[in-house]
């Protein structure tokens, strides 16, 4: 903090378990990653390689070792993961995670139709020299899976060794945990919680109002992904009650301006 306030909730220190932020590396430059870095490598926790970008992509390990320095963990995207996977190259997607020198990796099926014990045998093998995030959820629009499933699929992907569970939403933030028009799926969520801890879920929500929707449900230091680079301090501003749709959020109840000033002994 560059200053002082009271009524800020607390936030722990990097490495966090909890008020993780992760953000989504749809192709930066190396320059807009040592800007990334520069301007809010203290707020991120994670870092997302966007689906296949690290495919083609200049300076890979250049970034990744930029955010490494910075303490940011940093894995490719699971759509990645499931084009090695469909094309029965398992073995390679393991030797690049070496390659790159990454400790997290991503275990996905939201391109793909995959058993879920064989999804969850993946996540065993991985998570035995990795931390290992999967997701939940599919890519498509209109694919409606039930809430009984969301949450047995999470909770089996944790006892397989998964470190958090990702609830899908693409980087549109539309499908998965949303509903078309990007307002929350509240019945689900709700039944997502009942049984799965909230530190062991990473929720991606792209979208501002999606952000305040879980900060106001949840809290400050609610897990939270696929943020926009530049989205990062305005993010951290909505955690912390200093921007204007969570601006009361941490305040006494029934506080007013007009009686705090006239309470206030001004110079004139």
């Amino acid at each position: 903090m560059n200053f002082e306030l009271t009524h800020i909730p607390e936030r722990a220190a990097k490495p966090r378990t909890s008020g993780v932020t992760m953000v989504m590396d749809k192709g930066l430059s190396l320059r807009e990653a040592e800007d990334l870095v520069s301007a809010s490598g203290h707020l991120t926790d994670l870092v997302k390689l966007g689906f296949g970008t690290s495919l083609i992509s200049n300076n890979v390990q250049k970034k990744i070792d930029l955010y490494k320095e910075a303490g940011i963990r940093v894995y490719l995207g699971g759509t990645l993961f499931e084009a090695f996977l469909i094309r029965g190259q398992f073995e390679d997607y393991l030797r690049l995670l070496d390659r790159f020198k990454l400790d997290t990796a991503e275990v996905s099926d939201g391109s793909i139709e995959l058993n879920h014990d064989k999804k969850c045998e993946l996540i065993s093998i991985l998570a035995k020299n990795y931390r290992v995030l999967s997701e939940v959820g599919s890519k498509e629009a209109g694919i409606i899976i039930h809430p009984n499933k969301w949450k047995s699929m999470m909770k089996a992907e944790l006892e397989a060794g998964s470190w958090m569970v990702i609830a899908e939403a693409r980087e549109s933030g539309n499908v998965g945990i949303y509903r078309p028009n990007g307002s929350a799926h509240v019945s689900l969520i709700s039944k997502i919680l009942s049984v799965i801890p909230q530190d062991r879920i990473l929720w991606e929500a792209p979208q501002k109002a999606q952000q305040v929707w879980f900060i106001n449900q949840l809290g400050a230091n609610v897990n939270l992904g696929n943020i926009a680079p530049n989205e990062v301090i305005p993010l951290e501003t909505l955690r912390l009650g200093v921007r204007g749709d969570t601006f009361f959020n941490y305040l006494p109840e029934n506080i007013n301006a007009n009686e705090v000033v006239a309470n206030m002994k001004l110079k004139k």
